[in-house]
């Protein structure tokens, strides 16, 4: 993982830590580039310690996960984190805890070369460098814009660092009182969102979509908020939305919503329970009779005070409830944000242009392959599975290029592609019926047919070696690398071709003498 790719998955990590307790973002990723090496190494991966911290007693007796580890003494313990987010958050109590970095929050939140030297001058790190590396690592890829825009938000809302509450946690437990619907340390993937698309079970048809789907993995689903009254269940999965449940919520000005989770595969409420945020209402599921593979239909309707309905954008009730329980996740559909427009519209998140950074194909790709919903650990470490990730990607990228569509249409291959882990390679041969490389497991697998013959290939290592290094030539045009990826598979398909043949041969010469000795 490159010092970008790192910077794309983690900023939003970064700047919600500058917001929480004041320590500027551009240093926090500094030294989660420099301690975790962009998230490669051994801490970060096998226990998602991006900052190299020690478990110390305290931390082990109350029941904090470790791991063994040898850094500047042999066999030291260092903590263990169940996701990256929950590292972060350590990171930042670490420093706020700790007596001997006291002087550091008297320094402005903007203030990195104040900051890195006085991590040095504390002694987070043995290296008399220490701030000089971290200044680099912050310069050299301009970290210093995500302290501004922190600092710019935080002036437009009239808070301040480390002391505002939100509204949306209780100041006595600590818990939220708002929730999105899945669980996620960073976003939600929206595979449809609302509004008009094509029918997914007639390509043919157009349909008005009264939701948003959401990708999930047979997990639980949540209530949004507190005081919610379950008002009606389905468990009969002959009809269009499987199983599901619905939640509504009262407003002070008499109106409600009501929000709606289809295709279950289990129910735990019932009719007349009242919920809190947070709550399982049941699991994900692929019920009903109208869905092509699993995944949560989440539908929201606005009831006004004087009865009258309407079916709205659950992107516009989602960033209420962002708003009013400080929720940070992104509900993204092919690189978009669909909760930040909605923000800036009503006027309740002023920091919005954050959420509106827009991804490019080979981004989105990343960060898709990088998501708790692809079921692939790119960081793991296994140089194997690191080769035939990024030949993926490269792939992907090649891929886009020669299709020649637009910009909305290569985010939604690429959507398709991560989700599916298949890339159409068919492009590339057009005299083939169609040629794909799809990820099984953690498996690249070639799907051939040329007209001739018909079959599918588990890429050897040596294989994937040579893909990788055809597209990671830079010296090379990008029609030289289709060809050599073209090159590759046709010594494939001639391989399996003479095997072919020779097992007819072999099988007719058996057939004969079959003949013979009758």
């Amino acid at each position: 993982m490159s010092n970008k790719d790192y910077i794309t998955l983690y900023s939003t990590f970064a700047m919600e830590q500058m917001r929480r307790y004041g320590i500027p973002a551009s240093v926090t990723l500094a030294q989660g580039i420099c301690e975790s090496s962009n998230g490669r190494s051994e801490l970060s991966r096998k226990g998602n310690n991006h900052f190299g911290i020690k478990a110390t007693g305290t931390w082990i007796k109350d029941g904090g996960q470790y791991l063994v580890y040898t850094d500047d003494k042999p066999n030291e313990k260092f903590c263990k984190y169940e996701n990256v987010g929950n590292s972060y958050e350590h990171h930042s109590k670490f420093l706020v805890e700790n007596k001997r970095y006291a002087n550091l929050f008297q320094l402005s939140p903007d203030d990195y070369k104040g900051w890195t030297q006085g991590l040095q001058s504390a002694g987070y790190a043995s290296s008399k460098t220490y701030a000089s590396t971290l200044n680099s690592i912050i310069e050299s890829n301009n970290l210093q814009k995500y302290d501004q825009m922190v600092m710019q938000e935080m002036k437009e809302t009239g808070k301040k660092f480390g002391v505002d509450v939100s509204e949306g946690v209780s100041k006595k437990t600590g818990v939220s009182n708002y929730s999105f619907p899945l669980k996620r340390s960073e976003f939600m993937l929206v595979t449809s969102p609302f509004g008009n698309r094509k029918d997914p079970m007639d390509n043919t048809k157009q349909q008005m979509h009264k939701g948003i789907d959401i990708q999930t993995r047979h997990e639980p689903v949540l209530a949004t908020e507190n005081n919610g009254k379950v008002i009606k269940t389905n468990e009969n999965v002959n009809t269009a939305g499987g199983k599901f449940v619905t939640v509504e919520y009262d407003r002070n000005d008499g109106s409600k919503y009501q929000c709606t989770y289809m295709h279950l595969d289990s129910i735990s409420v019932k009719e007349g329970d009242t919920v809190k945020a947070g709550q399982t209402l049941g699991t994900s599921g692929n019920t009903g009779t109208r869905t092509t593979g699993e995944h949560l239909h989440f539908g929201v309707k606005a009831i006004c005070s004087d009865g009258v309905s309407r079916d709205i954008d659950p992107g516009a009730y989602l960033a209420e409830i962002a708003q009013r329980g400080n929720i940070k996740l992104q509900a993204l559909h092919n690189g978009k944000d669909i909760i930040s427009q909605y923000k800036a519209n009503l006027g309740l998140d002023n920091n919005s242009h954050v959420a509106e950074q827009t991804l490019g194909p080979d981004e989105w790709m990343k960060k898709l392959l990088s998501s708790e919903d692809s079921g692939v650990d790119m960081g793991h470490g296994d140089p194997i599975i690191e080769i035939m990730m990024s030949m993926f990607t490269s792939l992907m990228a090649l891929a886009l290029q020669i299709d020649n569509k637009s910009e909305s249409e290569k985010m939604q291959n690429v959507t398709d592609a991560a989700i599916n882990k298949r890339i159409d390679l068919t492009s590339f041969f057009p005299n083939f019926k169609y040629c794909n490389i799809e990820v099984q497991g953690e498996k690249p697998i070639v799907n051939v047919d040329n007209g001739h013959i018909s079959f599918s290939h588990e890429l050897t290592y040596a294989e994937q070696t040579k893909l990788y290094q055809v597209l990671n030539n830079d010296n090379v045009s990008e029609e030289d690398k289709r060809r050599g990826i073209a090159s590759i598979v046709n010594n494939i398909v001639l391989s399996k071709q003479l095997s072919q043949n020779y097992q007819n041969s072999v099988d007719s010469n058996r057939q004969q003498e079959s003949i013979q000795l009758k």
